[in-house]
């Protein structure tokens, strides 16, 4: 299950079902769950916590050194969850003792080629960021976001749940839940309905997320206001959305 030319230190942890490809690098402190496989040239550092059924494919660089200059050899973290998908040239950076120490990505999420997730960046679960789309550090991306290809997003930016980012946004604010959005810089288009559609939201749900849009984008409201005739809406998923909003401190896209 190891290949004969692949560099495997002492100190790592590898569970017994774990594949590693030819001339692929595995760092001490790293630890591996079953049924994960490691591609050929894939480099591993640590410390490193991956857990099962994980595919990391050739090329892979994950859990290096963060790109801070602050950062100085402090001991910090890279936690991956199960079943995501890493391909070719992605790269993964470990946290900062600035933020928590740790970078965190949850599970079943994929990371097309070339993706870059920077320090202290936090992935929830389903989330998909298509070739070349790039995280700047502490950046948080919620459950079922997608990012297209080439998207970039500014360090300190959230991307709200099961929302869309089209291909070559430029992100410099926080992205709402369920909010389609575009452009360089990124601004609002509408709400991921196709998306929301595709996992089970219902109709009536759907319907109630888009009037929430319009209060917030369109009605020319103060954001208390319009936060305040989302939440008479009465629906869980637009109270999600207005507590998003209510929370952010760079501001949403506009």
């Amino acid at each position: 299950m190891i290949h004969a030319t692949a560099l495997v230190d002492p100190g790592a942890e590898l569970a017994a079902e774990v594949e590693v490809g030819p001339f692929a690098v595995i760092g001490p402190g790293v630890r591996i769950g079953p049924g994960t496989r490691i591609g050929p040239h894939a480099v591993i550092r640590g410390p490193t916590d991956i857990g099962r059924d994980n595919r990391i494919f050739q090329f892979a660089s994950v859990g290096e050194d963060p790109q801070d200059k602050k950062y100085a050899g402090e001991l910090t973290r890279l936690e991956m969850g199960d079943r995501n998908v890493v391909r070719e040239f992605s790269t993964i950076h470990r946290g900062t003792v600035q933020d928590r120490g740790v970078t965190e990505i949850g599970s079943d999420n994929l990371l097309m080629a070339y993706t870059h997730v920077a320090h202290d960046c936090r992935i929830g679960d389903h989330a998909i960021l298509a070739n070349a789309a790039s995280l700047g550090g502490h950046v948080e991306v919620q459950d079922g976001a997608i990012l297209g290809g080439f998207t970039i997003v500014h360090q300190f930016t959230r991307i709200g749940a099961h929302s869309f980012c089209g291909m070559g946004s430029v992100i410099n604010q926080d992205v709402p839940p369920f909010v389609m959005v575009a452009g360089h810089p990124a601004g609002p288009s509408g709400i991921n309905s196709e998306g929301l559609r595709r996992r089970g939201v219902e109709a009536a749900t759907i319907a109630r997320i888009k009037r929430a849009f319009r209060l917030l984008y369109r009605s020319g409201l103060y954001r208390a206001v319009a936060l305040k005739g989302m939440r008479e809406l009465g629906c869980p998923e637009v109270d999600r959305m207005a507590d998003f909003v209510a929370a952010s401190t760079r501001g949403i896209l506009r």
